[in-house]
């Protein structure tokens, strides 16, 4: 099983896996258009975090991590209760020709803040924290993972600078 992390997971997998590698879902977009009560944010005050858009020709660098067949099980049941908050799971194939779960938050779920400008996502992600640290961290450690595998997005580029 392959897993491919686009967000947090990049820079903090917090599982057991037996090989990762820098890797790039085709057709897809990062946005911070999902919101984080139970990790960067709390009810009432959710945090920004990032999910997938549909982009033709969009492209999004992220980390896949190979689990082994005995951790599975594990390996899901921790990833399940990480991205509870509106995240399901896709099987998608990458443009390295792996298979892989991929955690997509979809429009309509009870999270999905959507697009909005730029300093207004800026200005939510300043003021949020939650269990899991403040938002601003999020999206710079996210900046910075991406920056060192040459994968970094224009959309988190930005915010990444508007909150730093």
């Amino acid at each position: 099983m392959w897993v491919f992390g686009y967000g947090s997971l990049v820079w903090r997998p917090d599982f057991s896996f037996v090989a990762r590698r820098r890797a790039t879902l085709a057709g897809y977009t990062r946005v911070f258009w999902q919101g984080s009560t139970d990790h960067r944010g709390v009810p009432g005050a959710p945090g920004r975090v990032v999910t997938l858009v549909e982009t033709p020709g969009g492209r999004c660098v992220g980390m896949a991590y190979r689990v082994a067949d005995i951790e599975a099980a594990e390996v899901l049941e921790r990833l399940d209760f990480r991205e509870q908050g509106g995240y399901v799971r896709r099987t998608l194939e990458l443009e390295e020709g792996l298979e892989a779960l991929v955690y997509y938050a979809a429009p309509g779920n009870p999270n999905w803040l959507g697009p909005a400008p730029l300093e207004v996502i800026a200005d939510q992600v300043r003021e949020a924290v939650g269990p899991s640290g403040t938002n601003r961290e999020y999206v710079l450690r996210l900046s910075a993972a991406l920056t060192r595998l040459d994968g970094l997005d224009a959309h988190t580029g930005a915010l990444a600078r508007a909150v730093s």
